[in-house]
């Protein structure tokens, strides 16, 4: 997939995942956070439930990679809230 198909599936994706999650992120923050999560929900639905892909600007991309920014983004909230992994 392209670098700016990236950007666009990253910006959907990061939109949406904010949306579901409710947080306050800026664009960059959300493009950022939908690349990552196209990334970790590519990784996980090729590699480990052997189906779908991200390979372009389509509906099952967009879900994956919301999915994954949403998985993302409770795995950095747990780790950097003050009960959570790192603050004891």
């Amino acid at each position: 997939m392209g670098f700016i198909a990236w950007i666009v599936v990253g910006a959907i994706a990061g939109f949406l995942a904010n949306l579901v999650v409710g947080s306050r992120g800026g664009l960059l923050m959300m493009v950022v956070l939908g690349i990552v999560g196209g990334l970790v929900g590519g990784f996980v639905a090729t590699s480990v439930l052997k189906m779908g892909s991200v390979d372009g600007i389509n509906m099952e991309s967009i879900v994956i990679a919301t999915l994954g920014a949403i998985a993302v983004s409770f795995v950095v909230g747990f780790a950097t809230r003050p009960s959570g992994l790192f603050h004891r």
